[in-house]
């Protein structure tokens, strides 16, 4: 069985990303240079109040077919924090790079500047620190969370792009990755086939949530300036259906958790008293997951208010009626409240499918109890 298991995950996700690909895309690959030197110019700007500086910038390429060529490089100050870059002296920058039909010239903008590098600081932080105190079980995580990305990344998008359904996909996604977060830190046992169903279970929950209210508040799909970067670049993707798919992996993480508490707890009180019915077993499940509600439904809110943070300062300035009725507001608003119900009704759930599970094969259970009290009987007697 965990030979079966562990094949079909890796065909999962070595094979689907091939299935999955988007077509090729025309633009070159983007690189990364250094910044040599910079000169400013002032720009002369009449229709404006607000002047413009433009920086003359001197980039030595670090990567690509022409490493090492030094380039020069506009880049325009507008005061709009939003959209500046604002460069100096050996910073990294990302360049976007585009081919001129005509003339067959390599023309380089710059995109950005590279801030991966302290990213892997934390990386590496983070996984250091789960794998010295979690050992095993740590180390196991750390894998479950790089697969769950890489299904994101490299199955889920490439899925959703090429025009399949992003519910079922999403769905498909959600079901392997807590199968391998599951049963790699909980091993193969009906503790983490419990704990799966429920969390899976309450995801069904959370779609059906979610396409009810796209419906009934008339949500567009359309929450942020990423979507209508998105529709720009492929109007013909089901926007709804994909802000459905990110409320179900937002809610992911949270009733994974959820599950795998409650369905831990039942086995081992199974495991201390196995003359448990499954009814005992699932009120007890219970009076666990009442504890778990009370902190992980208020961590979820808090963490979609983080997130929205400027937004809710935004209300400040804005009449309350008109604010709670926008799209993004409601969008936000409806994302933390049905990760919240996916994360109270997993608890029940994940509660009747381990008091159920956990006792199969009890009369065995009952065999092994009685033979070890005969062996014990048997040793007072000699």
């Amino acid at each position: 069985m965990k030979k079966i298991f562990l094949i079909f995950i890796f065909f999962i996700i070595f094979a689907m990303p091939i299935l999955a690909s988007p077509d090729e895309n025309k633009n070159l690959k983007s690189e990364i240079g250094r910044v040599e030197k910079i000169e400013y110019e002032d720009v002369d700007q009449t229709y404006s109040d607000k002047s413009q500086v433009k920086q003359i910038v001197t980039v030595k390429l670090l990567t690509g077919e022409f490493k090492g060529r030094t380039i020069i490089i506009d880049n325009m100050i507008t005061n709009n924090p939003y959209y500046d870059i604002f460069l100096k002296k050996d910073d990294k920058v990302i360049l976007h790079s585009e081919l001129e039909q005509d003339s067959g010239i390599v023309d380089y903008f710059i995109a950005d500047i590279q801030r991966t590098d302290f990213v892997y600081v934390l990386v590496f932080l983070f996984s250091g620190l789960l794998i010295f105190i979690g050992e095993k079980k740590g180390l196991f995580s750390f894998i479950s969370i790089f697969v769950t990305v890489l299904l994101i990344l490299f199955v889920l998008a490439p899925l959703i792009r090429n025009g399949f359904n992003p519910i079922i996909a999403t769905l498909i996604i959600c079901l392997i990755s807590t199968s391998v977060t599951m049963y790699a830190v909980g091993g193969f046992n009906k503790k983490s086939t419990s704990a799966v169903l429920g969390t899976f279970g309450s995801l069904i929950i959370a779609a059906s949530l979610a396409l009810l209210t796209i419906k009934f508040a008339r949500l567009t799909g359309f929450c942020c300036e990423e979507t209508m970067f998105l529709y720009q670049a492929d109007s013909t993707l089901d926007f709804k259906g994909i802000l459905t798919s990110s409320m179900m992996l937002a809610t992911l993480g949270a009733v994974m958790d959820t599950g795998m508490s409650v369905a831990s707890s039942i086995n081992e009180f199974y495991a201390i008293n196995p003359k448990l019915t499954p009814k005992e077993l699932f009120f007890s499940g219970m009076n666990v997951g009442k504890d778990i509600i009370g902190t992980m439904a208020n961590t979820l809110i808090l963490v979609y208010l983080g997130g929205s943070l400027p937004l809710v300062l935004l209300s400040q300035n804005i009449d309350l009626q008109k604010f709670f009725n926008l799209n993004q507001v409601v969008t936000e608003i409806s994302s933390a409240l049905i990760g919240s119900i996916a994360l109270v009704t997993c608890v029940p759930i994940t509660a009747i499918i381990a008091a159920k599970i956990v006792t199969i094969n009890k009369n065995k259970i009952d065999d092994i109890i009685l033979n070890e009290n005969e062996i014990i009987d048997n040793e007072r007697f000699l």
